[in-house]
């Protein structure tokens, strides 16, 4: 990836809903340059798809919670088919194969706390190969504009800001 490339990463992170013509004046580059190098980023699996980021709160699900989940048999099959399961819940906003004491972590996002408990105790605790399940609500999830904005430059990630 070459400095333009970086550049497009960088403004459709931060805005993917600009226009190309848009894109292209703020990159500096021609529109049909801003275009076809989107669409070769596309092609190469670089750039996986656009979303709007919502605020579960406006959507009715205030109370949020992190949970974890040990998983026997422990074999690929068990977390893997753990891991689609957990994914194509409603509840939940992501979910992290680990490594630890928990085999998955899921990070739901529900209307209660009562919610929150039905959800633990009768879709999770249930089930036969989840021998631990920890529940730990949050009280406030900030995510920092950082975060959104993944740098594209992998020089900016092979060492560490902190050494």
């Amino acid at each position: 990836m070459d400095a333009v490339d970086q550049a497009i990463l960088r403004r459709l992170q931060r805005d993917g809903r600009q226009t190309n013509r848009e894109l292209a004046e703020a990159v500096g580059i021609a529109p049909s340059t801003a275009l076809e190098r989107t669409r070769a980023l596309r092609a190469r699996g670089v750039i996986t798809g656009f979303h709007a980021a919502v605020d579960p709160v406006t959507l009715g699900r205030s109370v949020q919670a992190l949970i974890s989940i040990r998983i026997r048999p422990q074999s690929r099959e068990a977390i893997e088919n753990t891991r689609d399961i957990m994914a194509a819940l409603p509840e939940t906003l992501g979910v992290f194969v680990v490594t630890g004491n928990e085999d998955i972590l899921v990070h739901v996002a529900v209307p209660s706390t009562a919610y929150l408990r039905d959800f633990v105790l009768d879709r999770l605790a249930r089930r036969k190969e989840f021998v631990d399940v920890r529940t730990t609500v949050v009280f406030d999830y900030v995510q920092p504009v950082e975060q959104s904005e993944l740098p594209a430059s992998e020089d900016r990630y092979r060492r560490s800001p902190y050494a």
